[in-house]
């Protein structure tokens, strides 16, 4: 039997950021999550598919992760919005960059994002989607940051609630990098 290969050498001297969450505190949480969505979504009638929804670009990697442990049918679509940019704050001003493939309309839909900070994006992108009529509509995030929060957002499912730091790491960058942490570390502070 082959050995398994040395996983990458993260925390480099030269990185800017530590470890907050560990990939394996990560794993566990995303199978409980998709355990308790699987037991929420149980009692849906046949042929009626849940529609997870990932908030581009962020919350890819989880919801990779997270689909593979909701044991119902469903189906994937991605929605793009922006506040961000390359910066560490949000503008507050938020664009949709990319919509769905299909209506949503009757549908059951899991909004899947990365983290809920100031909960201006994710509050539009919920009322966005309302107007479009689905069955019902929930959201799952991985991080929240209730210290920098300026509008109230309901979160159905939540990872990991954190201080407030900015951090970067599974599906999370800074202008485009770091996503590919295999965990969730904080930006270091010069």
């Amino acid at each position: 039997m082959a050995a398994s290969p040395t996983p990458p050498a993260w925390n480099r001297e030269t990185d800017p950021f530590v470890e907050l969450i560990s990939a394996e505190a990560i794993t566990r949480r995303v199978a409980e999550l998709g355990a308790r969505i699987t037991a929420d979504y149980a009692e849906l009638g046949a042929g009626e598919d849940v529609v997870v929804l990932g908030v581009l670009k962020g919350s890819v990697i989880f919801m990779a992760d997270l689909v593979r442990h909701i044991a119902l049918p469903l189906t994937l679509d991605f929605i793009g919005v922006a506040s961000y940019g390359d910066a560490t704050v949000s503008s507050g001003v938020v664009q949709i960059t990319q919509d769905l493939t299909r209506p949503i309309e009757h549908k059951h839909v899991l909004v899947v994002e990365d983290i809920v900070d100031t909960g201006h994006t994710v509050h539009y992108l919920m009322e966005n989607l309302a107007t479009r009529k689905p069955a019902s509509i929930k959201l799952c995030s991985l991080l929240h940051k209730p210290e920098r929060a300026e509008r109230q957002v309901h979160i159905d499912y939540l990872g990991f609630t954190i201080p407030n730091k900015f951090v970067v790491g599974y599906g999370l960058d800074v202008a485009q990098r770091y996503r590919n942490l295999p965990f969730i570390g904080h930006v270091a502070q010069p």
